[in-house]
């Protein structure tokens, strides 16, 4: 069934079921993520020249950087990661899946890509595989060949993982009916309270539904990312909070230079809330290294605040071109095509 139906009949088709992977509340995933690092490194004391459990720990420990937002896990990653490969280094899946999870997270989607090709290429069968690789081609901007990948991952797997991602693919076209829908099945698809909060709060943006001051405030005592730092100051912003709303964006900077790679996120942040020239210099930067409809949308809002806007225009035009109708993007547009009357 899943081998012979296009994707939005695959996802309506399933009667019962992240970014992307789904996010769980720190404090019950760290836990979790943290038992699962030591009984490898355990295990690894006993056996040094297990290829599989050196990647299992690389995996474990991007994990750990995504929900602590701790580099040094990145480090720590790395180094198991590197060790798989040197034990192992052909037809090792599960270390090219954890070396493209890595580059996906350090925002490499180029490397991302190419690890998540050789992990497809030795584990043909493997949904997380695919999850790699749709994420790269997605935010690189090949969007023919997320497309083809998010076939196959909801094909091999459909559950919480595959329906995010149908979900975020559906939004990025404007077609947001299938988008709710497919966020639907990925609730239904929800195995534990965490996955279902996730879920539903994606939901909740999905149908205009943006939450409470305390929602996002809880949310970021959880999983304290950039992005939920940023959606928790513009919430602040329109409560009438301003200085609460500057720390949070603050906050959210700290985290992307701790990290590093993001600098899609802090063009936003500056142009919105900092130094115009510097929102240009990182809109730039992100945009020599990908042409997505993400960074066509980041470099337009910079060249505007720059009062660059007969620029920014052919930008924002490549923004909106799959269809994308988010509200910050048509904000941004409307503002670019504004000041061109």
């Amino acid at each position: 069934m899943w081998k012979t139906i296009p994707l939005l009949a695959a996802v309506l088709a399933v009667a019962a079921c992240a970014s992307p992977q789904a996010a769980t509340p720190a404090a019950t995933q760290t836990s979790s993520l943290q038992r699962n690092a030591e009984s490898l490194q355990a295990k690894l004391r006993r056996t040094p020249k297990d290829a599989a459990a050196w990647a299992q720990l690389g995996a474990t420990h991007v994990e750990l950087a995504r929900v602590t937002f701790d580099p040094q896990h990145y480090t720590r990653a790395e180094r198991a990661l590197t060790e798989s490969l040197r034990l192992k280094p052909e037809s090792n899946g599960e270390a090219f899946i954890g070396r493209g999870a890595l580059a996906n997270a350090k925002h490499d989607f180029t490397t991302a890509r190419d690890w998540g090709r050789r992990a497809v290429t030795a584990l043909p069968d493997s949904a997380q595989a695919q999850g790699v690789l749709v994420d790269a081609l997605t935010q690189l901007g090949d969007d023919a060949g997320a497309s083809v990948a998010l076939q196959r991952m909801l094909d091999l797997r459909p559950g919480v993982a595959s329906f995010t991602r149908a979900a975020y693919h559906f939004e990025l076209h404007g077609r947001l009916d299938e988008a709710r829908e497919a966020m639907r099945r990925a609730l239904e698809s929800a195995t534990s309270p965490d996955e279902a909060e996730f879920c539903r709060l994606h939901l909740d943006e999905l149908e205009g539904r943006t939450g409470a001051l305390e929602t996002y405030r809880a949310l970021v005592s959880k999983a304290p990312s950039p992005e939920h730092l940023v959606k928790y100051g513009k919430a602040l912003d329109k409560a009438g909070k301003p200085q609460e709303a500057r720390a949070q964006y603050d906050l959210a900077l700290q985290q992307l230079r701790a990290l590093g790679g993001d600098d899609l996120t802090a063009a936003l942040i500056a142009a919105d809330h900092g130094d115009p020239a510097e929102a240009l210099r990182f809109a730039e930067k992100e945009w020599a290294k990908r042409q997505s409809v993400f960074t066509a949308d980041a470099l337009a809002w910079a060249l505007h605040v720059n009062k660059r806007s007969a620029e920014a225009l052919p930008y924002s035009d490549r923004a909106v071109a799959l269809g994308w109708r988010d509200p910050e993007v048509l904000r941004h547009r409307e503002a670019i095509l504004g000041s061109l009357r």
